[in-house]
């Protein structure tokens, strides 16, 4: 069960951090709050923001202190070390000690400093390689997790219990959302480093610059997934901050959020080609890992509460080439 409140939950007087701002999701969450109004100055309010240079996240004493610092009202943690499964294989130690230490200290801090609302953002690879589909949020902690992205996996699950369990026992306004897989302006598109959607993007704008014959894709193409446009999961990010609280006693302990519909990574391929403007053949290497089968998200309890994803996966890709065209993001 989840409730919603009919006055919203914030306020153009909170101060509001967003961590992770430089990144897809951070940036996005700050455009939604901004497009709404939120972190008015006239009004008291705030819309803070820290790089790298100016916070580690990595570092506890230095979150403590800018906490005291700054005092932050209301809390968004989308800072994250994020890669794809060769990311991932490669620096297993490093996706879990990175992530631990980031959402440990923000979290940590925001309680001990007196923040009345905070929103962390998980990941659909938390749930099993083969849970039931499409994904209730009860499937996690059911089954064993996708080996390739299992190290980030298991410390996005300890900030949703340390969420749960701060709620549970000191009574923090915390709460966690699980987006699926996000693409849209900011995407990483490292040659080795970025997630299936940018990838394929760089891969065939790179192939129809060249006029190369074939485009060589990993895996077989089969598997199935879902992809939400990171403009949406802002508006969704700023519709829980006004109206999501879990119930009392409720089991479940996140939200799922994404568009409830997903395709085969080699009709995903075949659309980002056709919008890129390649023509030559597109060439599967099944030697190369899937990863999950299908990963689609049961994101019927959000939809009850009233938030639905807006952007279609193609007007949404169109536009995202085009970010990508614009930004030197070809590195």
């Amino acid at each position: 069960m989840t409730t919603t409140s009919t006055t919203p939950l914030i306020t153009p007087a909170d101060r509001f951090f967003v961590a992770g701002h430089r990144g897809m999701a951070g940036g996005a969450i700050v455009r939604a709050l901004q497009r709404a109004g939120y972190g008015d100055e006239a009004q008291g309010g705030a819309l803070l923001t820290a790089g790298r240079e100016e916070l580690d996240l990595l570092d506890g004493a230095a979150v403590a202190a800018w906490f005291a610092a700054h005092q932050p009202t209301v809390v968004v943690l989308a800072a994250a070390k994020v890669g794809g499964i060769a990311a991932n294989s490669s620096y297993p130690a490093d996706f879990l000690l990175d992530n631990l230490k980031i959402q440990n200290n923000v979290i940590e801090s925001a309680w001990r400093s007196g923040v009345r609302r905070l929103l962390f953002l998980g990941s659909s690879c938390i749930y099993p390689k083969f849970a039931e589909q499409p994904i209730r949020e009860e499937a996690l902690l059911t089954g064993a997790l996708e080996p390739t992205n299992e190290w980030y996996a298991i410390a996005k699950i300890a900030g949703i219990k340390l969420c749960a369990a701060l709620r549970q026992q000191h009574g923090f306004d915390a709460i966690s959302l699980m987006p699926t897989n996000l693409y849209g302006p900011g995407d990483n598109y490292h040659p080795t480093n970025s997630h299936v959607l940018p990838a394929l993007i760089r891969r065939f704008h790179e192939a129809a610059q060249a006029k190369a014959p074939s485009v060589t894709c990993w895996g077989t193409g089969t598997p199935l997934r879902e992809f939400l446009h990171v403009d949406d999961l802002g508006e969704a990010c700023v519709f829980a901050l006004e109206r999501y609280t879990p119930a009392p006693y409720n089991p479940v302990e996140h939200l799922n959020v994404g568009t409830g519909e997903d395709l085969p990574i080699r009709d995903l391929a075949t659309l980002i080609a056709k919008i890129v403007g390649y023509n030559g053949d597109i060439v599967w290497d099944s030697s190369k890992p899937d990863g999950t089968p299908k990963k689609q998200l049961d994101v019927s309890r959000f939809q009850a509460i009233g938030w639905m994803a807006k952007i279609t996966l193609e007007a949404g890709l169109i536009g995202t080439y085009q970010d990508f065209l614009k930004g030197d993001v070809r590195k």
